[in-house]
């Protein structure tokens, strides 16, 4: 890598509705590339079909999806940086946007009583999880062939590998449940799947969300035991996160609202704490947004790399301006809109920007009226 920036993976709503490598997509990972980030990870492809979360998410569950992502790959290197593709599965939010007779949406236990989620769902059948672990395998075999540098799987926010973590969400009383050692079986040997299949020698990543949004959860002190298990198994660096989403954007992933410096690199104690207790690199994600704040981070040694996903989407030039002496704060104001366009079917853009866009047109217009 040619620093230590990570783009944080980032679903873009851009995919083809086959799940492949759009043109858009080429455009815009060149565009990130060519902002200086040392290592771009996609947004979330999913392994299996019953993981898919849009019908405009990528796909890397077969193996006509490489020659895509072989291009991504070309893309991205020809401006210098790096790319990892992340692995997802949705678990039981495929039911938020499929109704069950289209897909089932699948869990590691039927949950009747969750506050914060409602859609259908129902308990995995053990051959189902198999399934499922011998599918990121595959999919981590597909990235190697395409050229991609490595692969991170999603084990955060409200996905399959945080709801088998959670012991609000894994009720399960056979060996995929109880435990803490059980809730993480699921990891264990999607991680010794993906070895056999892409090798020791290539990167495997993981986001790990070490603590539920909600009381009743996944609680750090097991998220933290958690992310060492992954270190000690193999994995070859952390990026650190949330689990389970709760009630609102203050209780996810992307908090909104990180207009001053106290409420920047709100992950930042639990990244401290991890990286102090595992020998593999750490990332540090979320809420960061001044240059000085982030070198201070790598020089008191509280993580090895920096993950940035909302300013990189407004700015992702940022980080050749910092690189030329312009160490100006990122200018995204976390009003998450992007966010919610994407949840209307739109695609990833920065919605303030485009709004200031529209306003200088229009001033324009009535200049030129006038």
């Amino acid at each position: 890598m040619q620093n230590r920036f990570v783009r944080s993976a980032t679903y873009d709503g851009c995919a083809e509705k086959n799940g492949r490598v759009s043109q858009k997509q080429l455009k815009m990972f060149e565009e990130l590339g060519r902002g200086g980030v040392g290592l771009i990870i996609t947004g979330i492809a999913y392994v299996h079909p019953s993981g898919q979360i849009s019908p405009v998410q990528n796909s890397i569950a077969s193996d006509d999806c490489i020659p895509g992502f072989r291009k991504l790959a070309e893309t991205v290197h020809n401006q210098g940086a790096k790319i990892a593709v992340q692995l997802f599965h949705a678990g039981r939010e495929t039911g938020k946007t499929y109704k069950p007779e289209r897909k089932q949406a699948l869990a590691p236990s039927s949950v009747a009583d969750d506050p914060n989620f409602n859609a259908s769902h129902r308990a995995m059948a053990e051959e189902e999880i198999w399934e499922i672990i011998r599918a990121f395998g595959d999919a981590s075999r597909r990235a190697r062939e395409a050229g991609l540098d490595a692969v991170q799987v999603h084990a955060a926010h409200a996905y399959l590998l945080s709801q088998f973590l959670s012991p609000f969400t894994n009720r399960r009383a056979d060996q995929w449940g109880g435990n803490l050692e059980n809730r993480l079986r699921l990891h264990r040997e999607i991680y010794r799947d993906m070895r056999a299949k892409a090798g020791d020698d290539y990167p495997v990543l993981v986001k790990i969300g070490v603590e539920d949004g909600f009381p009743g959860g996944l609680k750090f002190e097991e998220g933290k035991r958690a992310a060492q298990y992954l270190a000690q198994w193999g994995f070859d660096a952390l990026e650190i996160s949330s689990g389970l989403r709760g009630k609102g954007y203050e209780n996810a992933e992307f908090r909104p609202g990180i207009s001053r410096l106290d409420r920047e690199a709100y992950f930042r104690e639990w990244c401290r704490d991890i990286r102090r207790s595992v020998t593999v690199p750490v990332m540090m994600v979320g809420g960061l947004r001044t240059l000085d704040l982030m070198e201070q981070v790598i020089q008191n040694q509280e993580a090895d790399f920096i993950s940035l996903c909302r300013p990189l989407i407004r700015e992702p030039e940022i980080i050749n301006d910092w690189k030329n002496k312009d160490r100006h704060r990122a200018t995204c104001i976390s009003c998450n809109k992007c966010f919610d366009a994407l949840l209307k079917g739109e695609g990833l853009h920065c919605v303030q920007k485009k709004l200031g866009e529209r306003s200088s047109k229009a001033n324009r217009r009535m200049s030129n009226n006038e």
